[in-house]
This record gives C-alpha cells, structure tokens and sequence, in this order.
C-alpha cells in the first residue's frame, strides 16, 4: 500500500520564479507554511526582499531570494547555485515567471512579442535547465505556470497563446526526457484568478468582469489559494505518479461559452 500524502515541506527545498506578486507569491507562502525552505527569484530586488520577510514570517524553515532576470541563463544558474549551496539539493522547482499585456499583432512591435516568449518559454527553459542539475534526484517535482491561451486562441493574445503553446510542450518533453531519472514535470493552467494583475488587464471594468464570469461553467472566478493548493498537491507523495500533466485549475474557462448554461 502507498504512503499516504503528506504536505510536510520541512527539510526541502523549493526554488521559485516569478514568485514576488499573484499567484506564484500565495504559492511561496503555502511552500513556507509546510516549513519548505523557499528561494525565490525575480526582477525587482525589493519585491524579493520583501517576499523573502513574509515566507519567514509564514514559517519557512528558511528562506532566502535574489534579483534575477529568467531571460538570462546565467544569471538563473548563478541563483540555483547559490540555492543549492544555502539549502541543499532543490526539491520543488517552479517556474512562474510570465509577461501578458493585450495587444492586437498587427499593431504589436516584433520585440514586444519577443519579449513575451522569452519572458515565459525561454524563462521556464532557463529556469529548469538550470535546476535540474541541482535537483535531488529521484523525487524533484518541477511545475510551470501556463495558461488556458495554450490550448484556446484568445483576441489580442497571439503573443501569450504561442508562449504558453510552447511551454505546455516544453513540459511533456522535459517530462518524458527526465523522467528516467524520477524528476516529474507538470505545468498548472489557472484560469480567471481574482485579484490578479492578469485578471485586472483582462477585465479592467465590472461589465467585462461580469460578461467573463457568467461564461464560466462554474460562474465564480478562482482565487489564489486554488492554485497554491493544486501546487502543494502536485509537489506532494500524493502525485508521485504524475508527470507531463498540464493541471487544468481554470472553472471550466477551455470548455467553451457556458453563458447560456441552466442549474439544474
């Protein structure tokens, strides 16, 4: 019989991207409230300063960060290595980093598009490349942040649907590639998350709000803890056996315009 799932983070280590603001941050704070030890990585230092004071606060066994750039290989190697040396082998990897902004592509400049997918594709790659040889190895879990613009075109997203497209694929390959080695590697694909700096630039006003809310299947939008939870849960022995999944915690957005829906 398998051992039962437990949340105990206490003597690992968690190496997180893009884990200052949104959803990545609520995560970091799950991490550091089952006693992970937490480092965290992203552009702005005072955000990581300030990041770093809350995970300590939330109970982390220890928690430390540094200002990173994830377009930049060695500067993501150079933080994964200072990880490594303060805490010891990384057992839970994600990649959270992410650019978005509405924009249609025949007004969108050549290096805004760019930007876009270095941020998240070449982000994630740099991020996971650079991790997985400080991995411990078997049992490092790995996830990507992705998004329903993987899978569904979206108006004004050419730029996140192709990231994200290429992200999703990244995961399944680096999956069936590291997984002789018992690294498992799965993304989560949130939906309409409340409170979130993607969530405002994607519903600016309560009529868009509404309009996108009552084409959910389950008519509410997420909150932050729902993704936090789903990491938690793919990071534990609960899903030893799962890898290459794309964990879909969105309220039903990929299953299409649910606004006619009826309760029954």
């Amino acid at each position: 019989m398998a051992n039962a799932p437990t949340y105990d983070m206490k003597g690992k280590t968690c190496f997180m991207s893009g884990a200052t603001s949104g959803i990545n941050e609520q995560i970091a704070r799950r991490f550091a409230e089952a006693g992970a030890k937490v480092f965290v990585v992203s552009r702005s230092i005072e955000k990581v300063e300030a990041t770093v004071a809350m995970l300590k606060e939330a109970g982390a066994e220890d928690a430390a960060g540094q200002s990173v750039d994830a377009r930049s290989y060695p500067d993501v190697e150079a933080a994964v290595q200072a990880c490594a040396e303060k805490f010891g082998k990384i057992d839970m990897c994600l990649a959270g980093q992410a650019g978005n902004f509405p924009a249609g592509a025949a007004q969108m400049s050549a290096n805004a598009f760019k930007s876009v997918v270095d941020i998240d594709l070449l982000g994630t790659f740099n991020v996971f490349r650079a991790a997985v040889h400080e991995a411990n190895r078997p049992g490092a879990s790995f996830i990507a942040i992705t998004a329903p613009q993987a899978t569904q075109p979206w108006l004004f997203q050419s730029h996140v649907c192709a990231a994200k497209a290429g992200v999703n694929m990244l995961v399944k390959c680096l999956a069936m590639e590291w997984g002789v080695s018992g690294v498992r590697v799965n993304a989560i694909s949130p939906g309409p998350i409340d409170g979130t700096e993607g969530m405002d630039r994607l519903a600016p006003n309560e009529e868009m709000r509404e309009k996108y809310r009552q084409a959910l299947a389950l008519k509410e939008f997420g909150n932050r803890d729902d993704i936090a939870d789903a990491a938690l849960w793919l990071t534990s022995q609960g899903a030893d056996y799962v890898t290459g999944t794309i964990l879909e915690v969105e309220g039903g957005t990929t299953l299409g315009d649910a606004t006619l829906s009826m309760k029954l």
